[in-house]
């Protein structure tokens, strides 16, 4: 029998309506922008097919060429401006919803959490990309 790791959540307010924050979490040329969990990583390449079954690559870099991996996977379920499900190439499983409320757009990820790295390592890594994402999109 499969067990399934420990679930976290990382999650966040967005100061923006619904619609943009559904483009800009699915856009490639926004992803790139903003999906790295420090200063000195980047996204040089992202691939993004969001519906049911599609498919998703996002290249994550050190800006010094020192390291680099590609984090993609396929989606399970993807309900416009409210949900998405995917299953990573790792077999691990996320869950997003997207909660509107006028201008703003709640954002709640729970991801299965690997056993390669402490808790609070993950917690902090996904936290970060999702403030990176929340700082891009109320700015630009």
């Amino acid at each position: 029998m499969e067990t399934k790791n420990k679930m976290i959540t990382v999650e966040a307010t967005v100061n923006a309506p619904v619609a943009k924050v559904w483009a800009y979490w699915s856009a490639p040329k926004h992803i790139t922008q903003w999906c790295q969990a420090s200063p000195d990583w980047h996204a040089p390449k992202a691939e993004n097919d969001l519906r049911t079954g599609g498919t998703f690559s996002t290249t994550m870099a050190a800006k010094d060429g020192s390291m680099s991996f590609d984090f993609g996977g396929v989606y399970d379920d993807v309900v416009e401006h409210q949900h998405i499900a995917y299953t990573m190439g790792d077999g691990r499983t996320v869950d997003i919803t997207f909660t509107a409320s006028g201008d703003q757009t709640h954002v709640r990820e729970t991801f299965e959490m690997e056993s390669m790295n402490p808790e609070e390592m993950q917690r902090g890594g996904w936290q970060a990309i999702l403030d990176s994402f929340k700082n891009y999109t109320e700015t630009n």
